[in-house]
């Protein structure tokens, strides 16, 4: 029989929840601890937390109590969206010679956005033989490894553009109001300022696309506006005012010589139209394909978490990327 792959859980937020649940169903994987700094997530089991049956393992309250006599493969790390805020996370876990996939999307691609971070982290893995991965639907995925896949057809390539446009009123609530759903625009606009309202991980993307595709950008820009309700809209969860905020609009751009080589378009809101999911890549061959309705991505982002967990146990020792790493697929 193959051995089972043992998984600390860390970050029992709404991810984290779902994550229990898909982990649950694989038979090649076994929860055997789980950490989260809320007290009233401590001492409970990390099954009933996620709304299924109890399978034995209580949340800790510290990586140690986690961690300590579990002989853990891998830490499924579902804490924060800032390399800053889970950096000494990764540094402690990194000491217990664990493999860490993580959903942290400054840390898909932080070599040119956090380079002593992503420097230390990489030097700190490689001394404990094991590899950290953060990947997701976006970054992670359809932004950044889908095109750079599609690429490889390709003779000549000038200009990579991605079009993520989706439709709020169905995803989680957090997500909603992560989007600025709900805000009058002014409130909307100090967030944007106070850097707590925006998709984190376009300018990672970016510079994956970009470092494969072997640009090396002379400029990335990252814009940030407000969609509008044009009449009174109504969710389970909310109502937005004529005039108030739906969602965002968020353009990151990556320059060459003066030249736009990337766009990258995510457009989140409620009741947004036309959902879809778009790569055009102009190039010999162009190529121009979308997925019709989008990918949901409360769905696919746990589902990539948890299938890249046996990649990343059984890659080369660092920080890698979605880029450099064997190509993840779904495992039964």
């Amino acid at each position: 029989m193959e051995k089972k792959i043992k998984v600390v859980q860390m970050g029992l937020g709404p991810i984290g929840n779902q994550a229990t649940r898909y982990l649950a169903e694989k038979a090649g994987i076994e929860i055997v601890g789980a950490v989260d700094v809320d007290p009233d997530k401590v001492g409970q089991d990390v099954g009933v937390l996620a709304g299924i049956d109890e399978i034995g393992v209580t949340v800790a309250a510290s990586i140690e109590q986690a961690l300590n006599g579990k002989n853990a493969d891998c830490v499924l790390l579902t804490t924060a969206s800032s390399l800053e805020k889970i950096y000494d996370q990764l540094v402690k876990l990194l000491h217990y010679g664990v493999n860490i996939v993580s959903s942290c999307e400054e840390l898909s691609y932080p070599w040119l956005t956090n380079t002593k971070m992503a420097m230390d982290i990489d030097e700190l893995a490689k001394k404990h033989n094991v590899s950290v991965l953060s990947t997701g639907i976006n970054p992670g995925f359809l932004m950044d490894f889908l095109p750079v896949a599609m690429s490889g057809v390709c003779r000549s390539i000038s200009k990579v553009t991605v079009e993520r446009i989706q439709d709020a009123t169905f995803r989680r609530v957090p997500f909603q109001k992560k989007i600025g759903a709900g805000l009058t625009v002014a409130e909307f606009h100090e967030k944007v300022k106070a850097g707590s309202l925006r998709h984190v991980g376009l300018t990672e993307s970016l510079h994956m696309i970009a470092s494969r595709l072997g640009w090396k950008l002379d400029k990335t820009d990252d814009t940030i506006s407000p969609i509008i309700a044009t009449k009174l809209v109504q969710t389970d969860a909310m109502i937005v005012e004529t005039g108030n905020v739906l969602g965002v609009e968020q353009i990151g751009v990556g320059i060459v010589a003066g030249k736009e080589v990337i766009r990258l378009s995510f457009r989140a809101a409620i009741g947004e139209p036309d959902v879809r999911d778009r790569i055009i890549i102009e190039g010999s061959p162009q190529i121009d394909t979308c997925i019709k309705d989008g990918v949901n991505g409360d769905v696919a982002t746990c589902a990539i978490l948890i299938n890249a967990i046996p990649v990343v146990v059984k890659a080369g020792s660092g920080l890698r990327t979605m880029v450099d790493i064997e190509p993840i697929s779904y495992f039964a």
